[in-house]
């Protein structure tokens, strides 16, 4: 109005209103060009969901006395929304997390409703976890996944949900236009687990394949028009397992680390964001010459090269005893920067999951711990008894080195596809969703008899379930490949709840241990109602699933769903089109293996929920989303709802009561500090131990525990590492477990291109008082040197 009233009203203005009319309809036009040649609009969102580093017991294991107590590095969701200009969107969340959990996809959903209306819902929105062992339980809702964690952890499942949620929120702000490239290739970074199962399969199915496992990434390329690639996405199977049943420090495990290792080589590679002020690589095992991470940074330069002014300076820098804060102050200490700078958003990378229910990372095979020898190929037992035998990863018997060198092996493949992906995504953005009831869904399968209609059954787990698995053996008596069971245990599994005759016939030839499905004490034990989902975008379509399919499993899922897509010659896909298993994502439901290895019952076939036709199941289902997709039509029945159960959730795990320090000491004093006047060399452990508290008191989202900090050349102490990095670790412990006090380690493997120079460490925490109060407070240890 003030246009039109200013070009009315002032005569000598109307060719400049014209003029500027012209000018508005040219920009639009170009504006209409520019997002017509990217066809996409795409967006990339990061936020930390780093959770409680002491006291939780640690999801995926099943182990009671794997607690949590420091970090390896931190955990994040990583999302990618991509979206027509005007039409559909799908927006993706990669979660360090050991699977999704149906309460976390819930909540998240609420409250992007509230946030934006219909945009984004269950058809859309995917949620998947890596499947790494290392991170805090109790942020499922059903009974049997919380039962170690002493139930419901309040504080596990808010930081997820808040993580997913601010990812999703970047990524949402951060939509521009620009295109989309897919690569693949393969990579050697697992084996399979249970070998004797996959045999199983007919032989005329097997040969079709050069390998027992997957081996092939699929790679996602996202690159911004204006300012170039932003970030990729890839799915690979591998189970998060290079960390051992026995780790208490919080990992993203080798999918964790591969993201941490790429985020930061695009940092070298200034894609992204462009001004990053510190240090910029993780794994610090490449060299320069190949355009891998060297961690120098980009305001330090190389200075402190007289050893005998190091010593100088090393001396006049003592510990500086506990200090308070005011505040979480290392949120500003972080190393990387968490947010975008300026209106360009950082590089983000992510390692999915895919079908990894048979494929582990301990490739050099299992081996029995006390004589060394194979483990029996049936069985994976030594001399009769299951906990003895484990698979070896390649750093074997370090694994923290077995999770760098098979994220190392992820990383490298995906920078080579990241590097060489021409094959431009083109055409719709499509979605389909819906809930189906598992526990007794009828299925229609063929046999030599014909078509015939059987049952998928409700939730069991087999004996050969407590048997584990050569990555995290059980314990007692129980042993894989075990289709009779045991009459002791049999007779406990009655005593907690005794299945049907119809149960126990349906589940054949699985014994049951655990009916957990017919379970409804404090409240459901296992799921009954599962989310299946297909994303596609152009020639990808991504297939979400709640669960570990086994590599057999996985490839008929995939092939069912291809020849669906490719069989009705409207060309709409054709055989280049790309097909992924987005694994244990939305939800979980343990496994889900073929009809034959079933038979087997080894532990990926005993921790089958829904009985032997569950794969077949699965693949009617998808078909039909398949079939969907083609037509366009709507799915009108959704299926049955899920279960809310955050009202029924309990939690056992005492709250911190109060933290305290011996008499004349405060928070971030020095308990054991580094040597005065120490030199170390490239290669060196150096480590520091503080007067601590209860990593509970506050997460520190977005900020870190543990620093370690370089001089420059203006005597300002500035961070180097932090606990998002590999070569740095966050060891917190009590000295006895009811104590109130603690201590807070930092040990640090000083990487082989780190700069020669002084450095020291530096603590932060939060400390909780008999009142309740929470106090912030800081420490930094005497100096040292690195030449």
């Amino acid at each position: 109005m003030e246009l039109s009233f200013y070009f009315g009203s002032h005569s000598s203005y109307s060719f400049m209103g014209i003029f500027f009319c012209l000018l508005l309809f040219t920009f639009f036009r170009n504006s209409r060009v520019v997002l017509a040649d990217s066809e996409y609009l795409i967006g990339l969102g990061s936020y930390d969901i780093t959770g409680p580093a002491a006291d939780v017991n640690m999801m995926g294991y099943a182990n009671t006395d794997q607690i949590a107590s420091g970090v390896h590095f931190r955990l994040k969701a990583r999302s990618f929304i991509v979206a027509e200009p005007v039409g559909n969107r799908v927006a993706f969340v990669n979660l360090d997390a050991c699977m999704a959990s149906q309460l976390v996809t819930i909540k998240v959903l609420e409250r992007l409703r509230a946030r934006y209306g219909d945009l984004y819902s269950e058809q859309n929105v995917a949620i998947s976890g890596i499947h790494t062992h290392a991170g805090p339980g109790g942020y499922l809702q059903y009974v049997v996944y919380i039962v170690t964690s002493l139930g419901f952890v309040r504080q596990s499942f808010d930081v997820i949900v808040d993580g997913i949620e601010k990812s999703i929120i970047q990524a949402h702000q951060n939509l521009r236009p620009g295109s989309l490239y897919v690569n693949t290739g393969e990579v050697d970074a697992g084996i399979n687990r249970s070998p004797s199962a996959y045999l199983n399969n007919p032989a005329s199915e097997r040969s079709q394949y050069q390998y027992n496992v997957d081996k092939q990434m699929t790679l996602l390329k996202f690159t911004d028009n204006e300012w170039g690639p932003i970030g990729s996405f890839n799915w690979f199977a591998t189970h998060g397992t290079s960390m051992s049943r026995t780790n208490s420090l919080i990992s993203g495990d080798n999918k964790g680390a591969a993201a941490r290792f790429m985020e930061d080589w695009a940092k070298q590679k200034s894609f992204g964001t462009q001004s990053h002020s510190s240090h910029v690589a993780a794994s610090g095992t490449h060299n320069n010459q190949q355009g891998f991470p060297r961690r120098v940074s980009s305001i330090i330069p190389p200075v402190h090269e007289n050893s005998n002014k190091l010593k100088e300076l090393v001396s006049s820098f003592k510990a500086s005893g506990g200090m308070q804060l005011s505040g979480p102050q290392s949120i500003v200490q972080r190393v990387r920067n968490t947010f975008s700078q300026g209106s360009q958003q950082n590089f983000v990378s992510a390692f999915c999951q895919t079908n990894c229910g048979d494929v582990s990372p301990n490739v050099l095979g299992t081996f029995c711990i006390d004589t060394g020898l194979p483990c029996d190929f049936n069985h994976s037992t030594c001399n009769g008894k299951n906990e003895l035998c484990y698979g070896r990863g390649p750093g074997y018997p370090d694994e923290i080195e077995s999770t760098r060198i098979i994220g190392d092996r992820q990383f490298t493949k995906a920078v080579d596809l990241f590097n060489t992906a021409s094959e431009q995504i083109k055409g719709k953005v499509e979605f389909h969703h819906a809930y189906i009831d598992f526990s007794q869904l009828e299925v229609t399968v063929s046999s030599s008899e014909g078509k015939q209609v059987v049952k998928t059954c409700p939730a069991a787990m087999g004996f050969a379930f407590a048997a584990g698995t050569t990555d995290g053996p059980g314990a007692f008596d129980f042993k894989q490949g075990d289709n009779q069971g045991n009459p002791f245990w049999k007779v406990v599994g009655s005593l907690v709840k005794a299945p049907s005759k119809e149960q126990v016939d349906c589940q054949k030839p699985k014994p049951i241990l655990l009916d957990t499905g017919e379970m409804k004490l404090p409240y459901d034990w296992a799921p009954s109602i599962l989310p299946i989902q297909i994303l596609r975008v152009g020639q990808v379509v991504i297939l979400c699933v709640p669960g570990e399919f086994t590599t057999m499993a996985g490839r008929r899922l995939r092939d069912a769903v291809k020849e669906v897509l490719t069989g009705d010659g409207n060309g709409e896909f054709d055989n280049n089109v790309h097909i992924v298993i987005a694994g244990l994502t939305n939800t979980y439901s343990q496994y889900v293996t073929t009809f034959e290895e079933y038979q087997i019952q080894r532990y990926e076939g005993a921790s089958t929920l829904y009985g032997p036709h569950t794969l077949n199941a699965y693949i009617q289902e998808f078909r039909k989303l398949a079939s969907a997709l083609l037509t366009d039509q709507n799915l009108h029945d959704q299926g049955p709802q899920p279960p809310d159960l955050l009202d029924k959730q309990i939690s056992l795990l005492p709250p911190v009561i109060v933290d305290s320090t011996p008499s004349g000491l405060h928070f971030g004093d020095m308990s054991n500090d580094v040597p005065i006047n120490s030199t170390f060399k490239r290669g060196d452990v150096v480590s520091a131990t503080f007067w601590s508290a209860c990593p509970r008191n506050d997460l520190l989202t977005n900020g870190t525990f543990a620093l370690v900090e370089f001089l420059d050349s203006s005597q300002n102490w500035v961070p180097a590492y932090d606990d998002d990095d590999f070569c740095l670790l966050f060891k917190w412990s009590r000295p006895s477990k009811l104590s109130a006090q603690s201590h807070a380690t930092l040990e640090w493997r000083i990487p082989q291109d780190s700069l020669p120079g002084v450095y020291r460490f530096r603590h932060f925490g939060a400390s909780k008082s008999f009142l309740g109060s929470i106090s912030y407070f800081t420490g930094s240890s005497t100096a040292f040197a690195v030449v």
